[in-house]
């Protein structure tokens, strides 16, 4: 004989509420198999915050050295720069722009004089540069000393063809003075450039 239904809410034979889980060693959030703190996670890796902290051998992040570890600006050590004044007076070993411009009379002006007078007066600038400055700076001197020493000789020339010429349509002046005037320019410039110049086809008529 078959037993007849139950109402709902009764309860079956055999069926008991389920009874509450017992607190045990771990929570009831974190299954059993997890790993325990500090222990190393999946595939072998620490948890966060394992990680040792970087030794004083390893470069930041980024791999940049820290700062202050870069040389200074072209290699030169702290202070290896010449000091304020250690760089010489006016350029191409002069002391003074005094002895540069009279070095510069002395060659200029003996082309513009040998111009001027067509010759014969070529070496009236040099031996004013000589006179004036050559006893105080022997920079100047050297270079008025050059520059008479060859306009004597082509001043000299110039004026004994000046006499020989007159038949020549003055051919062989103006091939003088031309000579005068282009080395005393070529003269000139080397010595803005700061460089003694050594004039062909000179004498030294002056020592």
């Amino acid at each position: 004989m078959t037993e007849p239904p139950r109402p709902p809410g009764s309860g079956e034979p055999g069926n008991y509420p389920p009874e509450p889980t017992s607190p045990g060693p771990y929570p009831s959030a974190e299954p059993p198999t997890a790993p325990l703190s500090g222990a190393p996670g999946p595939a072998g890796y620490p948890p966060a915050g394992g990680y040792p902290p970087p030794t004083g051998d390893q470069p930041p992040s980024g791999g940049y050295p820290p700062a202050g570890g870069y040389p200074p600006p072209g290699g030169y050590p702290p202070g290896g720069y010449p000091a304020g004044g250690a760089y010489g007076g006016p350029g191409g070993g002069y002391a003074n722009n005094e002895d540069k411009t009279w070095a510069l009379v002395a060659h200029f002006g003996g082309a513009l004089g040998a111009l001027i007078s067509f010759g014969p007066l070529g070496f009236v600038a040099p031996l004013i540069a000589y006179l004036a400055r050559g006893q105080q700076s022997p920079t100047v001197r050297a270079h008025a000393l050059a520059a008479l020493n060859f306009q004597i000789l082509w001043s000299i020339i110039a004026f004994v063809l000046l006499f020989v010429s007159w038949c020549l349509l003055f051919l062989p002046s103006i091939a003088v003075v031309v000579i005068q005037i282009l080395f005393g320019i070529i003269a000139g410039v080397k010595a803005n450039e700061g460089t003694p110049y050594r004039y062909p086809m000179t004498a030294n008529f002056i020592k």
